[in-house]
C-alpha cells in the first residue's frame, strides 16, 4: 500500500564534561557513556510517490527549534522540496541523560552554559543520516497497527494536582495515567520485517539526576531489546530492523513506580508539596521498581518491550488510505480561546512559577521551593525584581493564581528566554494521525 523506508544513525555526540539535558541540574555533567544514542527515521510514501511523511524519534531530551531548523536546512540542500517543514516530524524520546547545549533560548542555556556546537552537530548529522538511510532503502510495503495496555510501569507524579481536575473529566478514565501503548508495524511487499514505531506515555527518567553517564534510559533499552532480537548476531546500532519507542502524552508520568520517599529517613513523602519533615523538598525522591536506577531502567524498558513485541506479533489491522501533512506557526502568547457562548479568554506571555523551581519527585529543585505553591516568596521575589525586573501586571493577572518567579516571556537579555511562536504539525497516514506538539501533554 505504501513505499516504506527505515533508517538508524548514531547521534551521541560528546559524553564527557558536558551538561546533561532534562533535570536542569548544574551538577549533572557527563562523565562517560552507558549506551549510545540513536536517531531512528521512518519514511512513508504513496505508491505514486506524490506524498511523503517522515517520522523521526531520536534519543534526546527534546527537539529544539534550532535543531529542527538546521535539520530542515540540510534536508533542503540534499533533496530540494521533497522533505519539508510540513512532512518531517522530529520527536525526542525525552531521555534526561543525553547531552544538552542545542537550544537557542536563554532559559535552556543556563544549565548547559550556552550553545555547545559539537552536541548540536552530532544530533543534526545523526538525524539527517538516519533519514538518508531510510530514503535509500524505500520499498513497497504494508503497515499494521495494534494497541494494548502496559501495567506496572508508570505512576502519576502529581496525583494531588490531577485531583483538581473536574470529577466529570476524571470519570472518563480508569486511571490517572494513560496506560495505552500504540504500535505501528512495517513490513515490505514480501512480508520481510522492516521495523516499528511504538508510542507509550512514560518519562525516561529511570536514571535519576545523580547519573553522569550518557544513555537512552528505559525507552532506549526497549529499542535495544527489540532490535537485538530482530537483528540476530549484530552489534547494537547495526542491522536493518529499526524499532523506535517514541514519546507521547508523558507529562507527569513517572517510571518510578515505588513512589516518593525521603532519602534521608526512608518515610513516604507522598503529600501535596512532596516535602520531607527533615530536609524539605530536596530530600523527596521517587524510587523505581529495581534495586538501583540501572535495574529500574532495565525493568521498565523490558516491560514496554515485552508488550510491544506481543502486539507486534499479533498485529492484523492494516493501515490504508492517503497520506497528508500540515504545519502551522502559532503565537502561543496571543491565542483567543472561546470558553462558552459568552466568555472568550486570551493566552499571554510564558512565565515560570515558584513551583517550577521545586522540580518534581523525579528530580527535586533547590532551596526552599515546594510544589503546588499558590503564594510567592517575598525573599525570592525581591531578588528577582532587583536582578531581572518585576513581572508586568498583565502577565501576573493572566497567570493567576500561579505566583510568577521568572516572567521569561518578558525577558530578552542577552537573548529571548522563552519562545512565543512555536510550530505544530499533523501527519495523517490513512486512519492514523500523528500530532506533533511542542510540550509535555498530560
Amino acid at each position: 500500500n505504501y513505499l516504506l523506508g527505515v533508517g538508524r544513525a548514531d547521534c551521541t555526540g560528546p559524553v564527557a564534561e558536558i551538561p546533561l539535558m532534562g533535570y536542569a541540574n548544574p551538577d549533572q555533567v557527563g562523565g562517560g557513556l552507558l549506551t549510545r544514542l540513536y536517531s531512528r527515521a521512518f519514511i512513508m510514501a504513496d505508491l505514486d510517490d506524490s506524498r511523503r511523511v517522515v517520522f523521526v524519534s531520536a534519543d534526546i531530551g527534546m527537539v529544539s527549534q534550532r535543531l529542527r531548523l538546521e535539520v530542515l536546512k540540510k534536508l533542503k540542500s540534499k533533496y530540494g522540496e521533497l522533505y519539508r517543514q510540513d512532512n518531517v516530524i522530529l520527536s525526542g524520546t525525552h531521555t534526561h541523560s543525553g547531552p544538552g547545549g542545542y537550544f537557542q533560548y536563554t532559559l535552556f542555556w543556563i544549565t548547559s552554559k550556552g550553545l555547545i556546537r559539537p552536541s548540536l552537530n552530532a544530533i543534526v548529522n545523526g538525524i539527517v543520516k538516519s533519514i538518508d538511510i531510510a530514503h535509500q532503502n524505500m520499498k513497497r510495503g504494508r503497515l499494521f497497527i495494534n494497541r494494548g495496555t502496559v501495567e506496572n510501569s508508570q505512576i502519576n507524579r502529581s496525583p494531588f494536582s490531577y485531583l483538581e481536575n473536574p470529577a466529570s473529566e476524571r470519570s472518563r478514565y480508569s486511571s490517572n495515567t494513560d496506560k495505552e501503548i500504540v504500535m505501528l508495524k512495517m513490513v515490505d511487499g514480501n512480508g520481510q520485517e522492516l521495523g516499528l514505531i511504538s508510542w507509550f506515555a512514560v518519562h525516561p527518567v529511570s536514571m535519576n539526576n545523580t547519573n553522569h553517564l550518557v544513555n537512552s534510559d528505559n525507552m532506549g533499552y526497549a529499542s535495544y531489546l527489540f532490535e537485538q532480537e530482530k537483528n540476530k548476531g549484530m552489534l547494537p546500532g547495526e542491522g536493518s530492523f529499526v524499532a523506535a519507542f517514541a514519546s507521547s502524552n508523558l507529562g507527569d508520568v513517572s517510571p518510578n513506580t515505588k513512589g516518593p520517599f525521603c532519602v534521608n529517613t526512608g518515610e513516604s513523602c507522598d503529600n501535596p508539596q512532596s516535602t520531607c519533615p527533615v530536609g524539605g523538598a530536596t530530600m523527596c525522591m521517587a524510587m523505581g521498581p529495581g534495586n538501583d536506577m540501572f535495574d529500574s531502567t532495565r525493568i521498565i524498558g523490558q516491560n514496554i518491550y515485552l508488550k510491544a513485541r506481543e502486539l507486534y506479533e499479533k498485529a492484523s489491522q492494516e493501515v490504508t488510505g492517503p497520506l497528508s501533512s500540515a504545519h502551522q506557526w502559532v503565537n502561543m502568547s496571543d491565542v483567543s480561546v472561546e470558553l462558552n457562548a459568552t466568555h472568550t479568554v486570551k493566552t499571554c506571555k510564558p512565565a515560570l512559577g515558584h513551583s517550577f523551581a521545586a522540580g518534581t519527585i523525579d528530580g527535586a529543585g533547590a532551596f526552599n521551593f515546594t510544589q503546588g505553591s499558590v503564594e510567592g516568596n517575598p525573599f525570592w521575589d525581591e531578588i528577582r525584581d532587583q536582578l531581572l525586573g518585576e513581572p508586568s501586571n498583565e502577565t501576573k493577572a493572566c497567570h493567576k493564581p500561579k505566583p510568577i518567579l521568572f516572567s521569561t516571556g518578558e525577558m530578552t537579555r542577552p537573548h529571548p528566554w522563552h519562545p512565543d511562536i512555536v510550530d505544530v504539525q499533523i501527519a495523517a497516514i490513512g486512519s492514523l494521525a500523528i500530532v506533533a506538539v511542542p510540550g509535555e501533554f498530560t
